[in-house]
Parts: C-alpha cells; sequence; structure tokens
C-alpha cells in the first residue's frame, strides 16, 4: 500500500455570500439550510420557518438545535442552532458543529448558510464557524476495514448574510486542519519516516514548497546530537529533519516565520519504556509536525502575505541496544551539553536542535508545535493547550487570539527560578527534573536555551491534540488544535510578536 496513493482529497466546496434576502422560495432550492439565530430574540418575520424558531425561543435554556423541514420546500432540510451573543468564537463553534453534524447525516450537497441579519452581532465570525464546521465534518478520516467509508462532498455553500464576508481564510484554515488530523491519525506503519517524508515531497510539489532533507548522517555531521540520541535507537537511518520553505515576489522585504513541530512518528518511551496505555496513542506523537504542515497549506492557499520556513523533526523514539540511556551527556547543535534524565522526554531533545537549525536562519519569529508533556493536560485538559515565550509582554496577545479562533491557550512562565531544577553537575543543562513537578515549564525553560534571546520565540504543548468527542468546530477525537490559531496568529498579530520586547 503506498502512503502516497492515501493521501487524501481535501474539501473544496465553493463558496458564494449574498446579502439578498433568504426568502423561503430561494431556500427550498438548497438541499439543506443551517440557520444561526438568537432564539431569544426571534420574530424576525423575514425569517424562514419563524413559527418554527418561535417554539425554541420558548425553551431558551434548552441548547440543542432544531432540526425540521423548511414549509413550502421539496424536502428541504433545515437545523437552527441557538448563538448567544455572549458565546465566544469557542461556544459558538461547538453549537454550530453539533448542528452541521446533524444536517450532514441526510447527505446534503447544496447547503444555505443563513444569519439572523437584525439579531446576530458578529455575523462574520459565525459564517467562518459555520463553514470550517462543515468543511471539518465533510471529511472522512483514515479508516482501513474491508468496507469502504462512504464519501461525503458538500458541493457549494451559499452563506446569506447581512455584509459579505471573504471565506477564502475558513476554507484554507479547514482544509490545513483536515490535512493536519489525517496526518496524526494515520498508523505508524505506514506513516513511517519514509512514508512520511513521501507524503510531504508530493506535497512540496503540488504547491510549490521548497525542500530540503537533513538525513541522520548530516545532522550527526553538522553536530546535531540531541536529535541524533533520540534516532539512533531506531532500527534504520531514515529519520531526520525537513525543511519547506515558501518565497514570495522578490523585491519586497517581509517578516519572515518559521515553523518548528515535533515529529515523533512512535514513541515507545525508549530505554524508559512506557507501559502498554501510556504506549498505545503514541502514534500521535507527531501531531505537533501535522499542525505545522497543516499551517503551511492554509497561508499557501489563503496566499498569506509571509514568508516561511517549516522545519519537522522527524524520528521514532524506540528501544534497542543502541538507544539513548537516562545519564548520557549528549552535546547539542549549539554546543550546549545536555545530561539525559529520562529518556521519554525525547520531544524536548529532537525540538532543541531543530530549534537551532530555525534560528541559524534568522526569521522574524519562531513558532513550535508540539504534544511534549503531560503535565499540560494535567494544568489545562484537552480543551486548551497551553502556551510558553521568551516574550512575556505577549502573554495577552496569545490568550487574546484564542479567544478569537476558537482555539484557547493559557500562557506560563518559563525560565527564571525554574532553571534552577534543570541545573546539572556534569553538564551545561538537564534534560529535565527527576521529580517530575511542572514538566511543562520546565520542558518549555529547557527549549528556550536552544532559541537565541534575539529571536521572538513561541512555544505551543498541544494538550488539546485529542478530546474525546470533538472540540470547538472539530467533530473528531483528533483535533488538529493549533493550525487555526497560528494562521490567525501569524496574519494578523506576526508584526507585535517580532517586535516585542525581550526578557523572561
Amino acid at each position: 500500500m503506498s502512503i502516497k496513493s492515501l493521501i487524501p482529497t481535501l474539501p473544496a466546496p465553493t463558496l458564494a455570500s449574498t446579502r439578498a434576502q433568504p426568502t423561503e422560495q430561494k431556500l427550498a432550492r438548497f438541499d439543506a439550510v443551517l440557520l444561526i439565530h438568537n432564539a431569544t430574540q426571534i420574530g424576525n418575520t423575514n425569517l424562514p420557518a419563524s413559527k418554527l424558531l418561535g417554539r425554541v425561543a420558548e425553551r431558551v435554556d434548552d441548547p440543542t438545535t432544531l432540526s425540521a423541514t423548511l414549509p413550502g420546500s421539496n424536502a428541504t432540510s433545515l437545523v437552527a442552532v441557538r448563538v448567544s451573543d455572549h458565546d465566544d468564537a469557542f461556544a459558538s463553534g461547538e453549537k454550530i458543529r453539533k448542528a452541521t453534524t446533524t444536517l450532514l447525516a441526510a447527505g446534503a450537497r447544496q447547503i444555505a448558510v443563513v444569519l439572523d441579519h437584525e439579531r446576530l452581532t458578529d455575523s462574520p465570525a459565525a459564517a467562518r464557524a459555520a463553514v470550517t464546521a462543515l468543511c471539518l465534518a465533510d471529511f472522512v478520516m483514515p479508516k482501513f476495514a474491508s468496507k469502504k467509508p462512504a464519501k461525503r462532498a458538500t458541493q457549494k455553500i451559499t452563506v446569506f448574510e447581512p455584509k459579505k464576508t471573504d471565506q477564502k481564510q475558513a476554507l484554507a484554515t479547514a482544509r490545513g486542519n483536515c490535512l493536519a488530523r489525517w496526518l496524526t491519525a494515520m498508523p505508524p506503519n505506514l506513516l513511517d519516516a519514509v512514508g512520511y517524508r513521501a507524503v510531504v515531497e508530493t506535497l512540496a510539489k503540488r504547491y510549490r514548497w521548497q525542500y530540503r532533507f537533513l538525513s541522520t548522517a548530516a545532522l550527526k555531521r553538522r553536530g546535531a546530537g540531541a536529535f541524533v540520541a533520540v534516532a539512533q535507537g531506531n532500527e534504520h537511518n531514515e529519520a531526520g529533519i525537513v525543511q519547506l520553505r515558501t518565497r514570495r515576489a522578490k523585491g519586497r522585504k517581509r517578516d519572515s516565520v518559521a515553523l518548528v513541530g515535533k515529529g515523533i512518528i512512535f514513541d515507545t518511551g525508549g530505554t524508559n519504556l512506557k507501559p502498554f496505555d501510556g504506549m498505545l496513542g503514541m502514534h500521535v506523537d507527531m501531531g505537533g509536525s501535522a499542525v505545522v504542515m497543516g499551517t503551511l497549506l492554509a497561508l499557501t492557499e489563503m496566499d498569506a502575505d509571509v514568508d516561511v520556513d517549516a522545519w519537522l523533526a522527524i524520528t521514532e523514539n524506540r528501544t534497542g541496544p543502541d538507544a539513548y540511556k537516562p545519564q548520557d551527556v549528549i552535546t547539542a547543535l549549539n554546543g550546549k551539553t545536555i545530561q539525559t534524565i529520562h529518556t521519554d522526554a525525547e520531544g524536548r531533545m529532537v525540538l532543541a536542535d531543530t530549534l537551532t537549525l530555525a534560528a541559524k536562519e534568522k526569521p522574524g519569529c519562531i513558532l513550535d508545535f508540539a504534544t511534549l508533556t503531560g503535565a499540560s493536560v494535567n494544568a489545562v485538559t484537552t480543551r486548551y493547550s497551553s502556551v510558553y515565550t521568551n516574550r512575556p509582554a505577549l502573554h495577552t496577545t496569545l490568550i487574546e487570539h484564542g479567544v478569537t479562533c476558537g482555539e484557547r491557550v493559557w500562557p506560563f512562565p518559563i525560565g527564571g527560578e525554574f532553571k534552577a531544577d534543570l541545573k546539572s553537575e556534569t553538564a551545561d543543562i538537564k534534560q529535565c527534573s527527576p521529580g517530575g513537578g511542572g514538566d511543562h515549564i520546565l520542558a518549555a525553560t529547557f527549549l528556550a536555551e536552544f532559541v537565541p534571546e534575539s529571536v521572538p520565540w513561541v512555544h505551543m504543548d498541544l494538550s488539546s491534540c485529542e478530546r474525546k468527542g470533538g472540540l470547538g468546530v472539530v467533530p473528531t477525537d483528533i483535533t488538529g488544535f493549533g493550525v487555526a490559531y497560528a494562521t490567525s496568529l501569524i496574519t494578523d498579530a506576526r508584526k507585535d510578536i517580532i517586535r516585542a520586547k525581550s526578557g523572561v
């Protein structure tokens, strides 16, 4: 089975926006209608099925959606969802996601999204959430049963809204999220190091990204001892670091961004072997690199005005006679020596050298993504992901962008007194603390040692990579969390990150 033959077709519905009134006659031409409204203020006679919605308004504390057939139509399905004026992007996204799941169950291909023209105060955000949710729900995740799953394909989404909005970013972000989820969900015997590179190379040709691969041998010659220490436990020599590059038209100065992703395609824990329940889901430990791929795809399809270098640290963390051990002393690419403590803290090892490589290109800023610590899940649950930066002044900006895009984050401090927990008697720094307390903070403090202070840097520990039942607008357990966040941050706040004053 060729991994390249499995690369999925991403959602590509035709998008349209209209300011026309959504009369029942117009809506009857669609297979289904998604109506986003404020049930506490139903009564606008211009809205379709107002009598039905009036009955919903009597149950304002009931968060469920209403499903019906549009009166006077040829069996046009209607799903109405109440979005409160007080809902943030996450809360409204969860409601809209549940409504779209109901709506698509009937196999609708021509879909109208209708906004309450007079009541809904933030129609562009609601429209983007609807488009995103429809695309995400339409995507079929990897399945390998002998009976193939039915393919879904929404042909057209028409948004009836007071003011036309460009849905290009919503569609691009949705497609990036689908790619990230697909990569993360792939079985590790298919998405091994060779298969992963084959997928990346195929996409690089398709999107005209520059591609470079640094093999384990090449990294060893360069002195990238931290990455090589993890990779040396593999049974083959296929691990390495991939660099993808996009450049816009020459002659114009742009602030560039480096995206760095942890790509541990399977994590046994190494010499400190994980137990069964801890190892079962470790094919998703490359979720950070999947987020980088999804973000790069989204930015490319948006034609975003930014130069990007994407770095994927691809390897397994295996056991074996050559696997690295606790108390090994490793020399990283930037010359710092590392006292290894626990071989299951491999993510920070491969990221250390990858961050050093990214920084050597002198980007305007670095964003890295990794399923790095269980401590982050303990701290913020799987509803949020945690973020860390060498620019503490950005904490408010990082929170606000999570609220705006519906992928919520919470910042933690790094450096300072936390460095004391990583003090080593035999090397420049310990890989982690044997005590284990606050490991999410210590992991980010460790990574900060491999990013020059002159380069603004944000690290995301992907606690929300998986969430049972989905999260926000995403309907699957594997969430692709980080693509929408990174896309929003890069397009709207890149200059704020680059100009932020240093100081941890």
